[in-house]
């Protein structure tokens, strides 16, 4: 399977950048061809300019300056996203990917007003990622990101593609156990993908 794995952590030494190194290592692993996309390292501008918003729904135009990355995304079979949350959101450059990249004519197409999912090249997702504070607080104020990936994405890709979602919550009260219980989550997880 060609597997996209979207990273989104600036620091090298972090407890993501570990997760993401085991979450390539283990798809390799198995046999997955796998275009590891390291968001910061490829220096990803995820400033929506004016002129790409005003030719957002130009298809096919509207891919010009980001279409490396569409291509990209439209050979992967499945995709994997490795990402910290921040203020219950996305990394700006994650977010900015999904803004600059999941574009009319890539993930959707306007039908008499109404979207309707194309990216049914992607047949799996999963998500794995960690945030600072508990699942309670990530609850009370809606989960954002755990939405968006679980019901979001999930409608944008092939219908009836599993989609999972790991997640490391505490950060800022990790210890070694819970660091080495998720990884060995992820490495399930990434073992059965």
């Amino acid at each position: 399977m060609n597997i996209l794995v979207l990273y989104a952590n600036p620091v090298e030494t972090s407890f993501g950048a570990a997760v993401h190194s085991l979450i390539v290592e283990r798809l390799r692993t198995k046999g997955h061809s796998v275009d590891d996309c390291d968001l910061y390292a490829e220096d990803f501008d995820p400033r929506l300019t004016r002129a790409e918003r005003i030719g957002y729904h130009d298809s096919p135009a509207n891919i010009e300056s980001v279409r490396s990355y569409v291509e990209r995304l439209q050979r992967a079979d499945a995709l994997v996203l490795s990402f910290p949350v921040w203020n219950y959101g996305y990394p700006a450059i994650l977010k900015g990917f999904f803004d600059r990249v999941f574009l009319p004519g890539v993930s959707f197409k306007l039908v008499a007003g109404r979207t309707v999912p194309t990216l049914h090249n992607v047949k799996k997702v999963a998500a794995v990622t960690t945030y600072g504070g508990s699942r309670l607080a990530a609850l009370l104020v809606g989960d954002p990101p755990r939405k968006i990936i679980t019901r979001v994405l999930r409608a944008t890709v092939k219908p009836g593609a599993p989609v999972s979602y790991l997640a490391h919550y505490s950060m800022n009260l990790s210890t070694p156990a819970s660091r080495e219980k998720f990884m060995a989550k992820v490495t399930a997880q990434m073992d059965s993908f």
